[in-house]
């Protein structure tokens, strides 16, 4: 089954009905089908043979969806590239992934041509300023190509925080599952219902268009080329948009933060997709104060897109009213997927045991793109090793630590960054922190946080370590704590961890810089 049937279906039932939106721009179901049919046909016109790749580095635009479904029409291999990355990381993505096309905005094109030797390898590049060339009706498909559920659709390139980026393989069934299970399991999208798109679409936001465009709802998409909370609130509100595609914890804080209640009516507001990164508990009841039971968790990564386990809305305000520590937990399994955790041998670990997250299922990808070392090692034993350290709870909830390699060892005991982080933001002067380990000659590794303070407000280290005092065990209280204004983030939001800590390696003694003010007590 080609995934572009989902188009197809929609295109069908409800074919008047807007399926993209963005500023004045709309195009209804049958205009969208056709369009991508088009773009479909043109590549093949090209050159481009089934199984090619076909890679796009696009700002959020109905382009974005177009582009997907034209490859899923021609039998195409479709190769995200995140809008934020410098040329010289686009290159080496197209590189890797053999992409014949790069479809980019013209916002890239001096980069692009200033490594022209990088993208050596690419017979076409098209500029969205000349993307009528790919809607020539002459070359426009009859229909979509046959394709088989291992046929391959998508490269999903990981961030890459621990080396170059790696290739994750979606097949035509990973879709499928995709679709079936984020409405089933965590958000039941219903036809005309209005879906707002406000993070990059190359990742998780695009990712939940699939369900989307299956359902035949608008995929509205904000115009602010950063992120901009009264653009979306005043979107909600004029729209009356009722499910959020994706946003970042850090978007989430940031709509916290710019938030005047009762400027905006946000009562269409059913739902909001989240993941990506944790979010502390605290922060996750403060957005649930503000704007009501509609949050939706999912946790999952590209090797095992949207979801290995999830959250409904409904379970967090069970979770909340009761009191339940479980709201603090990554949810439950979902139904068509196994996962447990195990131990540095693979040996499956009881319930309240930490070890390394693995799972197994039709939503797990079949391998890295040309990596079979790096395909062998995360799917030894037929399980996805996620590389995420947590356990299960009795009921099965799932309750992340931190990466594997984000934990810190010392003076022998092992200490989980994102256990820290929970207790420091409790704090009421603090806005945002981030836990590392750093070099020490005694401890072999010392607990180290950095504080984004709330603005206004002044704090001293010694005021967080003994705040960490009164809430936890002496030896996971940080031994040294520094201040600064904000914390760099991904493209996708995420808090870059390793980004901060590498200055602290590279000299214990360093400073984070970008208009921090620093303050440190050694304990």
């Amino acid at each position: 089954m080609n995934s572009f049937s989902f188009l197809e279906k929609s295109a069908r039932q409800w074919p008047d009905t807007v399926a993209l939106l963005q500023g004045e721009e709309s195009h209804t179901y049958a205009h969208f089908r056709d369009r991508s049919l088009a773009i479909g046909g043109n590549l093949l016109a090209l050159g481009c043979k089934t199984g090619d790749r076909v890679a796009f580095c696009l700002a959020n635009s109905p382009r974005i969806l177009e582009v997907v479904f034209g490859c899923f029409a021609a039998g195409l291999v479709v190769v995200p590239i995140n809008a934020r990355l410098h040329a010289r990381e686009m290159a080496y993505i197209v590189e890797n992934s053999g992409a014949k096309i790069l479809v980019h905005g013209p916002e890239f094109a001096e980069g692009i041509a200033l490594h022209a030797d990088l993208f050596g390898g690419l017979t076409h590049q098209i500029s969205t300023d000349a993307f009528n060339t790919l809607l020539n009706p002459a070359n426009r498909l009859p229909c979509a190509v046959e394709a088989a559920p291992e046929d391959i659709c998508w490269l999903f390139y990981t961030s890459g925080t621990t080396g170059k980026p790696k290739g994750a393989i979606w097949n035509h069934r990973m879709i499928r599952v995709v679709i079936m299970n984020y409405l089933a399991d965590l958000h039941n999208i219903q036809p005309g219902e209005m879906v707002l798109h406000c993070a990059p679409m190359s990742h998780g936001s695009g990712i939940v268009a699939l369900p989307a465009v299956a359902r035949g709802a608008t995929n509205a998409i904000t115009t602010s080329a950063s992120f901009d909370v009264e653009e979306l609130l005043s979107t909600i509100e004029l729209l009356k948009v009722s499910h959020i595609a994706f946003m970042a914890p850090t978007q989430i804080i940031k709509m916290l933060e710019d938030h005047v209640p009762a400027r905006h009516n946000l009562s269409s507001l059913k739902a909001i997709c989240y993941g990506g990164a944790p979010i502390y508990v605290e922060q996750l009841k403060q957005a649930i104060a503000t704007f009501g039971p509609v949050f939706v968790q999912l946790y999952g990564q590209g090797e095992a897109p949207i979801t290995i386990t999830g959250l409904t809305a409904a379970a967090h305000q069970k979770l909340l009213d009761a009191n339940d520590l479980r709201i603090g937990s990554a949810g439950q399994v979902r139904t068509d997927v196994e996962a447990h955790c195990v131990d540095a041998d693979d040996n499956p670990l009881p319930p309240g045991q930490a070890g390394e997250v693995v799972a197994r299922g039709d939503v797990v990808m079949p391998g890295y793109w040309k990596d079979p070392q790096a395909s062998a090692e995360a799917l030894r034993g037929g399980w996805l090793h996620t590389g995420d350290i947590g356990y299960f709870d009795a009921q099965g909830y799932l309750f992340l630590l931190d990466r594997a390699k984000d934990m810190v060892i010392s003076g022998g005991n092992n200490v989980y960054p994102r256990e820290v982080e929970e207790v420091i933001i409790l704090h009421e002067k603090v806005a945002n922190c981030v836990v590392f380990g750093i070099p020490d000659d005694y401890w072999g590794e010392a607990v180290h946080a950095v504080v984004v303070p709330k603005p206004g407000e002044m704090l001293t280290a010694q005021e967080i370590i003994a705040f960490c005092g009164d809430h936890m065990a002496g030896y996971k209280k940080p031994k040294a704590v520094d201040f600064v204004d904000e914390l760099p983030v991904s493209g996708y939001g995420k808090i870059l961890r390793r980004e901060v800590r590498e200055a602290y390696w590279a000299g214990h003694e360093s400073r984070i810089g970008g208009g921090a003010s620093a303050a440190r007590a050694l304990v």
